[in-house]
């Protein structure tokens, strides 16, 4: 009887001992972050979001989308935060009452690539402007993500500048790729073509195209970004404690450093807010 007592009660610690990762696995809560393809794919999330989820035991899930649909997930209450790259559209997500307590977050710029040969004769050119209009003028091949992301609405608003809409008729020179910022890259480069690109996401695939960057600097590439909780009395479900902590992290000095420090073949990426 001893025996079959003892035999029980080591089947029974040894079942709670399989158990406890599950309930500290479950015990860890979870933060939905929608961001753009560039801070994701540029790996810059796996370099300052790991010490946060460390530090509040908060497991952090990263929705990589462009702006648009990062701002929509945000407007559904399908995330907690959000972090972007469009300030008119992050200003009007604030101002409908979708999110709260918006704070500039870091920046980079865009570049404009193309084809080293540079037949539409751009990189002699002042301003990026100048550039799309003579890309415009000599009908060579543009390639466009053609979506509602933040690299997109800055190629408009350079389109808008030009007083040209190339994106609102059929032309055989302008091709929309609807797709993110890395695919978009190369299918750009496939068709040897120009493209306006944020430089982070530029230089982390220079070495696998052809295509050089022929324009760059200026105040019209700035791009800076945003991060944004979800408003909790718009979305009571919401997890506003946390997107806070989360958005303190991120702008604190620490991470700030850490921002600035990140670096590829010792290049930066995106640089902190000054």
């Amino acid at each position: 009887m001893l025996k079959i007592m003892t035999r029980c009660l080591y089947t029974i610690l040894f079942t709670l001992c399989l158990m406890v990762p599950f309930f500290k696995m479950s015990a860890q809560q979870f933060l939905k972050l929608a961001t753009t393809t560039s801070t994701y794919d540029t790996g810059l999330l796996d370099h300052i979001i790991p010490p946060f989820e460390k530090k509040h035991n908060l497991r952090v899930h990263i929705v990589s989308v462009g702006t648009g649909k990062a701002i929509k997930l945000g407007e559904n209450g399908d995330v907690d935060v959000i972090l972007v790259h469009s300030r008119q559209e992050e200003d009007k997500f604030v101002r409908n009452g979708f999110g709260v307590n918006r704070r500039d977050l870091m920046s980079n710029d865009f570049v404009i690539a193309g084809p080293e040969s540079d037949p539409a004769g751009v990189k002699r050119l002042k301003n990026p402007v100048a550039v799309l209009k003579k890309i415009y003028e000599t009908k060579q091949l543009f390639v466009s993500r053609g979506d509602d992301s933040g690299t997109y609405k800055k190629e408009l608003s350079l389109w808008h500048l030009a007083g040209l809409e190339p994106a609102n008729r059929v032309n055989s020179w302008y091709l929309e790729t609807g797709q993110g910022q890395g695919a978009t890259l190369r299918i750009a480069d496939e068709k040897n073509s120009y493209i306006l690109i944020d430089r982070s996401t530029y230089h982390v695939n220079r070495k696998h195209v052809r295509l050089k960057i022929l324009f760059e600097g200026g105040g019209k590439l700035l791009n800076p970004y945003g991060i944004i909780a979800v408003n909790p009395n718009k979305h009571k479900h919401v997890k506003y404690k946390e997107a806070m902590e989360l958005i303190n992290w991120l702008t604190s000095a620490e991470c700030q450093e850490m921002i600035d420090d990140f670096k590829i073949d010792g290049v930066n990426l995106f640089y902190k807010i000054n």
